[in-house]
């Protein structure tokens, strides 16, 4: 879920903007957004006021756009700014060179940091089986801090099924 450009609350509206012939997206809560659509009047201080910071807030995250320039993958070339514009990230090392930018941009968008979705159905069995690993060993770890030893024990008891599943399995193609 995106966040309020405005304030960190959920956005619920969701405004597409053409400036300078560029469509610029924006993402509000319901009260930045009845403060955002209300037509500015010209006599009133607080919204002339308003504006003013709206239009400081654009040229600092200019401004902070410039300054994502300097950072540069070393493998590849790309800038965090060329990827913000073009979607694509240039090679597998700008996730570690553009981990802090990313985190707050995922974060951002997703609301989340960790993918909780699905894997492709045309996965390997043994990509599945990893997959599946991997998540009862972390419902397993948290059956443990949670104290809950009668959830950890069947968890266990199916990871050790699933491994003993996937040593058999690996040890049959080698046949």
């Amino acid at each position: 879920m995106k966040k309020c450009r405005q304030c960190a609350k959920p956005a619920t509206v969701h405004i597409t903007e053409i400036l300078d012939g560029q469509a610029q997206e924006i993402h509000l809560c319901e009260s930045c957004a009845h403060d955002y659509l209300q037509p500015a009047d010209e006599n009133d201080s607080v919204d002339n006021a308003e504006t003013v910071a709206l239009k400081l807030k654009e040229v600092a995250n200019e401004e902070d756009l410039l300054e994502l320039d300097h950072i540069v993958c070393p493998n590849c070339g790309i800038t965090f700014r060329e990827f913000r514009s073009q979607g694509r990230l240039g090679c597998p090392h700008d996730y570690v060179v553009f981990q802090q930018e990313l985190t707050s941009l995922l974060e951002n968008i997703h609301g989340e940091l960790q993918h909780c979705g699905k894997f492709p159905k045309q996965a390997p069995d043994s990509s599945q089986r990893q997959y599946e690993l991997i998540k009862l060993r972390n419902q397993l770890r948290q059956a443990v801090e949670q104290e809950n030893y009668e959830t950890a024990a069947q968890l266990r008891d199916e990871i050790q099924t699933l491994e003993t599943e996937q040593a058999e399995a690996g040890s049959g193609k080698e046949d």
